[in-house]
This record gives structure tokens, sequence and C-alpha cells, in this order.
């Protein structure tokens, strides 16, 4: 089967709530929003990505955008296969002579149900997958910041991504114990949109909230070098009109304070059902954020004075998960816990 070998393309893809990143040769080629807009009357795929991210919420009655993805797991399944089929357009902008079949890594939450499992499986070979493997985000995160999965020691993992937040201690390329909760990118971004409703009577977009959340989201009220207030466009509820208000990171720091401390909380969780021998591992090596939200300004000192652990950031975080993803890719027969 030499002659074919050429045939097969093998892509490593981080399914994410926010966005998609796949890795082709080892190089990260696509990284776009997880998000597609639709013609309402013939379901035709109009745009995608970043594209379709200008669209959000910008529409009208014949345009829909929709992210396929909810919650780290498969919302709308027909969206979420057009919409991986798109993106692996990408990774060849010319069209070539031979269609290759594709061989895939897709990570996955650790909490997901066996039916969400076979949406995504099913999805992608709808896209165009001959084979498909899958592999847990903390595993994933684990292999993409560097640490050595295979070594009897405990590593925690915290991976705060678009829709969930996993919390995994792993040790012998397996997961001992893990929590997921619901709470994270997204939900930080409606926290802002509700805030700035109460407090200044301004309703804002998923768009701007998040914007805002990039900006000058914080998880401190004081924090060392801190960002200037930013100007929110919005509309007044009261008068009906657009208006501009100017909104500090303290505001923002209030606003996610509630969202944080359920973080912190399934942390603990974890913690206490960590077998002891991995909790030493753990009080010596610290524990590891990784994914868009470990990027929140003054998290990672949060956490560690409520957990009085060593807490360290990833260095490019958002690209962890499909970095690690990319290694499993190259090693597929090595790792025990890629899934077939």
């Amino acid at each position: 089967m030499g002659f074919f070998n050429f045939l097969t393309q093998e892509i490593a893809i981080d399914l994410g709530t926010a966005n998609t990143l796949i890795i082709h040769n080892d190089q990260v080629v696509v990284d776009e929003p997880s998000i597609v807009a639709i013609e309402r009357a013939s379901g035709k795929i109009v745009a995608v990505g970043k594209k379709a991210m200008m669209m959000h919420e910008k529409t009208h009655e014949y345009l829909r955008t929709i992210r396929p993805l909810k919650d780290g797991v498969i919302a709308d399944f027909n969206a979420a296969e057009g919409m991986l089929r798109e993106l692996i357009k990408m990774v060849y902008p010319k069209k070539p002579l031979f269609a290759p079949s594709w061989k895939m890594v897709i990570c996955i939450p650790s909490s997901i149900t066996e039916v969400e499992k076979r949406a995504v499986r099913d999805s992608a070979e709808q896209a165009g997958a001959k084979e498909v493997y899958l592999i847990h985000e903390p595993m994933a995160a684990a292999l993409g910041i560097g640490i050595d999965v295979e070594e009897p020691v405990g590593n925690m993992i915290i991976d705060i991504g678009g829709g969930t937040t996993g919390i995994s201690v792993i040790a012998l390329a397996g997961i001992v114990c893990d929590q997921s909760i619901r709470i994270a990118g997204d939900e930080f971004t409606a926290d802002i949109m509700e805030a700035l409703r109460r407090y200044h009577s301004l309703l804002i977009g998923e768009r701007t909230a998040e914007q805002i959340k990039i900006q000058i989201g914080s998880a401190l009220k004081e924090l060392d070098n801190p960002p200037d207030d930013i100007p929110v466009n919005g509309r007044d509820l009261v008068t009906g009109i657009p208006k501009q208000i100017m909104v500090s990171y303290q505001e923002i720091a209030e606003a996610l304070d509630k969202s944080i401390f359920k973080i912190e909380e399934a942390i603990l969780k974890a913690l206490e059902t960590t077998p002891p021998e991995l909790a030493s591992d753990i009080y010596r090596r610290g524990l590891y954020l990784t994914g868009g939200g470990a990027l929140l300004r003054g998290l990672d000192k949060r956490l560690s004075q409520k957990i009085k652990l060593p807490v360290h950031v990833a260095d490019d975080p958002l690209r962890a998960v499909v970095r690690g993803t990319g290694i499993a890719l190259k090693h597929i027969g090595k790792y025990p816990f890629l899934m077939q």
C-alpha cells in the first residue's frame, strides 16, 4: 500500500466550543472560531470561522449563525459536520488532484457521554475521515505542555475552555480522577453581559462582552499592572438609544467572581478525591492551567491563594491542547489512551 500513503493525510483537531484548531505536518494550519453562517431557506453554508464570526448577532431573517458546539459537545449535528468539512478544506487552499482520505485525532472533554462521543465520530466521518481516534482533552493538554504523561508521577491539569472546565489528575498515561464543570469562557462572557445590564442598564452583545473579557478581564480586584478602563458601546435599556460607558477591570472581576469561585470549588473537590501518593506529587509540582481561560489576568494568583499550591500557566495556553493532539497523532501506536 506504499503507493497510496500520500493519499492518506494525518491531521489533529481540537474541536472546541469557542475555537477549532487543526494541525497538519506539525503546523497549526487552521485556527478559527467554531461558528458557521447558514442560509435559512436552503441550509447552505455561507461562511465559517472568522468570516462567520463577523456576522454573529448581526444577521437578518434569511441568514443565521450557529455555534455547533455547546458546553464542549456537539449540539447541532449538521452544522458541526458542515463546519468541520469547511475547516478541513482550509488545510489545502488549492484543491488537490486526489481528495486525500484523512486520518484524524480529535480531542473530546473527559466528561463526555457515549452518545456525544458517537456524534463527534460521526461528524468526522461525514466530513471525510477514514480513521478517527479520540483523545481526552486533559491528556492532550498535558502532552502539549510537555509533561511526560507515562511516568508514575501525578500532575494536575486544569483546562478552562469555552464551554467546560476540565480538572484532571494524570499519571501513568491515564486519567486518575477528574471533575468537569460547565463553567468556562462562555459563562464568563454571560456574566459580563449580565453585570453591565444590571449595573449600567446597558445591553451588549456576546462579541462585545468577549472583547471586554479579553481586554480587561480579571480574576482579582487588585492587579500589579492593571489595564486601563475601556469604553463599551451598547444600547441603553432605559431610553433605547445607543450609548457608551467606561468600564474598569474591578467591575469585571466583581462580575466573574461567582463563576471563578465555582471553578475553585471543583478544583478542591478534585483534590479531595486524589489518592494520597499522587497528592504528594501535586504538592511538589503544583497545578497547570491551560485553555483560553488561563489567560484571565490574576487567575493563577487567585487560585494559588485559595489552594495554597503553586499554579503554573502553560505558555501559549490556547494551543496547548492542539499541540498535544498533534504529538499523539505522531505516536499513534505508542499511547494506550487513544480511543479508536
